[in-house]
């Protein structure tokens, strides 16, 4: 019996990305027959997704100062596995003796540091650091793989790629779709992120400010993300958006089946999560060749360059092409399929096996 320690500290430190990806990992290794191996989860169940001070500050030096470095190598030493992997960051160092696996989502922080808390840098740098000591070290995308060999100057030999899943994907179940509480128009766009400068909301209102001045009709955008304080300072959005703050899967399947197209203009992503679950529901998408979106995207995605007039351009077309939609959403389908939590799964349980 071969026994795994996951660290799930993600699920409850964030909402993003990162916590899909752990859920979406255990969910596909539950779903395999492994008589040989034997996994359980090791982290501080406590949630800290509340900006309000000094909680959040202290739950944050409690899990890292305190609990990564005492509670989590001791229960890791009860449990005496034979491989651990840090999903989120390298926040533990396993005992002596203990394989250790490790997720790389990207590497933002030395892109973009700009995007992130002093705290949050220095705590990221020091998972970065622990990345040299790894075993084995997977990577969501061949993009993240070239920048951890770039940026952090890591062995190839100790990196593999292993793409996401996704949750919408055909072969692993659909929530029932659910409207959301607020009444959306019959036409939009629509837009999924955590709503930070880094997923780029601002060049969405220069693009309706350009189609305004331009006497432009642009059917209305609805936005699905949480309103950080930090957008606050981009000025006030066009009339006709409707914010809907974060929203669970069901609501998500409603609105990507419904809208005319994904409009995701972000700077950097390891992987893009929302532009596969758009494509797994047949929802076209508008991106911009940047980063990780192109292996994400592949032929299926609308590129559109990172300005407001490129934006403006791609988003008129999908409207008025009935065709096109039809085929980008087609081809999406194809595209999207790709990416399950089962092959994911089993991909990095061939890590596991190897380290």
């Amino acid at each position: 019996m071969v026994r795994v320690a996951i660290d799930t500290n993600g699920l409850y430190t964030t909402q993003a990305g990162a916590s899909r990806y752990i859920r979406g990992l255990i969910r596909g290794l539950r779903s395999l027959t492994l008589p040989d191996f034997d996994f359980s989860e090791v982290a501080w169940p406590v949630a800290n997704f509340s900006f309000q001070q000094p909680q959040r500050t202290l739950k944050t030096l409690y899990r890292e100062l305190v609990w990564a470095k005492l509670i989590g190598p001791r229960l890791i030493s009860e449990r005496r596995p034979a491989v651990f992997h840090s999903t989120a960051n390298c926040l533990v160092v396993p005992p002596l003796g203990v394989k250790h696996v490790a997720t790389l989502h990207d590497l933002a922080l030395l892109r973009h540091p700009e995007r992130f808390r002093p705290w949050h840098k220095w705590s990221t740098r020091k998972s970065l650091e622990r990345l040299h000591r790894t075993d084995r070290i997977i990577c969501i995308s061949r993009f993240t793989a070239d920048e951890a060999m770039a940026l952090l100057n890591l062995p190839p030999q100790k990196l593999e790629v292993v793409y996401n899943g996704c949750e919408f994907h055909p072969d692993e179940g659909l929530p029932d779709e659910q409207p959301p509480s607020s009444r959306v128009p019959g036409e939009f766009f629509l837009f999924v992120g955590s709503l930070e400068p880094g997923k780029n909301l601002s060049l969405l209102k220069h693009v309706y400010s350009l189609a305004e001045k331009d006497s432009v009709a642009l059917p209305p955008l609805v936005v699905v993300g949480a309103r950080w304080s930090g957008v606050a300072t981009e000025g006030q959005p066009p009339a006709d958006w409707l914010y809907l703050g974060r929203q669970p899967d069901a609501v998500l399947v409603y609105l990507f089946r419904r809208a005319l197209a994904l409009v995701f203009p972000s700077k950097y992503e390891g992987f893009g999560l929302p532009v596969a679950e758009a494509m797994a529901l047949g929802c076209p998408v508008i991106c911009s060749p940047v980063a990780s979106l192109p292996e994400v995207g592949g032929k299926a995605a609308v590129f559109a360059e990172l300005n407001a007039g490129a934006y403006l351009a791609a988003m008129q077309t999908i409207t008025r092409d009935v065709q096109l939609r039809e085929e980008v959403a087609r081809r999406g389908l194809q595209q999207a399929a790709q990416f399950s939590w089962k092959r994911c799964a089993q991909e990095t349980l061939q890590i596991y096996q190897e380290a």
